[in-house]
């Protein structure tokens, strides 16, 4: 399935043509403090560590910020080197304030698309394979290269499969990621957030979701690398064609608000 993060390669060049004629007419383009963390159990006391689905969550790791800083740092970079293309979601509509470069825009950006490929064993990938999403795969490669050993994020092509694993282990102890609710947790930088595509929507029982009902579910990841009083930049690749970074609304408690274009339905919590 295609990405709907994903323009169809029969209309890309007019899409292309319509946005950067819109960006030099000055029109903008309509597509389809940090607060504290929550920690609660599920009848909502303090916990330390909180659960998930009534399982208690495993003790937290060692705190090591530079890997921690080196994730974001890394994130934001690549947003550079692809033009620092830009999404904004408001009042759930979405717009592009600025087009960067797209995946198939030369070997330079093609290559880079391979090697995150490279980094989920699929070398024969690159930008030029657009009906291949690789939002996973470049999720995999940032925190790779970053510093994390794939005992702790299993690099994957698809999201549903290290979102699983997650799952799974996340009463383990020293699990440097874990599932929060989107009800109890408020994003900060370093952390994932993640939405289902399409018409692929995993089942959710109180907030929850199962390492079983994303089985074949077709999902999308965004980096938190900043947050402000009301909204909340998250990076991620294969984004309208692109490494781009997005910036959407979040609630007066900083927490994730589900919009038909983004249905967010769980985020991992980076514990370092």
């Amino acid at each position: 399935m295609v990405s709907q993060h994903h323009a169809p390669a029969a209309l890309k060049l007019r899409i292309r043509s319509g946005w950067r004629l819109a960006l030099v007419s000055g029109l903008s383009l309509l597509l389809g403090a940090c607060a504290t963390p929550s920690r609660q159990d599920d009848a909502g006391s303090p916990q330390k560590n909180g659960s998930w689905a009534g399982v208690p969550i495993g003790t937290a790791p060692a705190p090591n910020a530079r890997i921690k800083q080196a994730i974001v740092t890394r994130a934001k970079r690549e947003w550079e080197f692809f033009g620092r293309q830009t999404v904004l979601l408001k009042d759930g509509e979405e717009s592009i304030p600025h087009v960067g470069a797209w995946e198939d825009d030369g070997n330079r950006h093609s290559d880079r698309v391979n090697a995150y490929w490279r980094t989920v064993k699929e070398p024969r990938l690159t930008g030029m394979d657009c009906s291949k999403p690789w939002s996973a795969a470049f999720i995999s490669w940032v925190l790779q290269t970053a510093g994390v050993p794939a005992a702790q994020f299993p690099p994957a092509a698809a999201h549903s499969t290290y979102l699983a694993a997650i799952i799974d282990q996340a009463d383990a102890p020293r699990r440097w990621f874990v599932p929060r609710r989107l009800s109890d947790y408020s994003p900060q930088p370093g952390d994932l957030i993640c939405a289902s595509r399409g018409k692929s929507r995993p089942r959710i029982v109180n907030g929850y979701v199962s390492a079983r009902a994303l089985s074949g579910m077709s999902g999308h990841c965004d980096l938190v690398v900043g947050k402000g009083t009301k909204t909340l930049d998250v990076i991620g690749g294969n984004v309208r064609n692109s490494v781009s970074k997005t910036t959407l609304e979040v609630d007066s408690k900083g927490r994730l608000q589900p919009i038909p274009k983004r249905p967010w339905f769980i985020v991992v919590e980076n514990r370092l």
